[in-house]
């Protein structure tokens, strides 16, 4: 099948499937006489297989690791979950980052009358942030 019908099948834009190529994440499509690419529905179970580790957030060296850990039938499903697990911390990680931001903010906008007078707390925060060349950094809650 040619890229269009791949990426239909896919659901993926041709430009990802070019670039998972390019990556090795998928074989070379072999190219049909008049030059198209030509994939195989094998190459769609892959580009599924990589549109849903990428929807869950893994990058593409784990995705390039995930992939090979499935094709190896003699795999350890220990592998997998340590991956699975690193990325979950990562994302954990991540999230307390986002709520410590959202405090902050919320601090912030909640200070703000956001009336017609100039005076700001937000961009008074955000000007006292650079004022002394140090970024200053907001604590996280518990």
């Amino acid at each position: 099948m040619r890229i269009g019908e791949a990426a239909e099948q896919s659901q993926l834009p041709t430009k990802t499937i070019r670039f998972y190529e390019k990556e090795g994440l998928i074989n070379p499509a072999e190219r049909q006489a008049n030059g198209y690419r030509s994939y195989s529905s094998k190459d769609v179970h892959t580009l599924l297989f990589l549109k849903r580790a990428r929807s869950l957030g893994f990058s593409l060296q784990e995705c390039r690791v995930l992939l090979s850990l499935y094709r190896d039938r003699e795999r350890s499903s220990a592998d997998v979950k340590r991956i699975a697990k690193h990325h979950l911390a990562d994302i954990e990680r991540k999230i307390e980052e986002l709520l410590g931001l959202k405090a902050v903010l919320g601090e912030l906008v909640d200070k703000c009358h956001g009336d017609d007078r100039p005076d700001c707390p937000i961009l008074d925060d955000l000007a006292k942030a650079g004022h002394d060349g140090v970024r200053r950094r907001h604590t996280m809650p518990r």
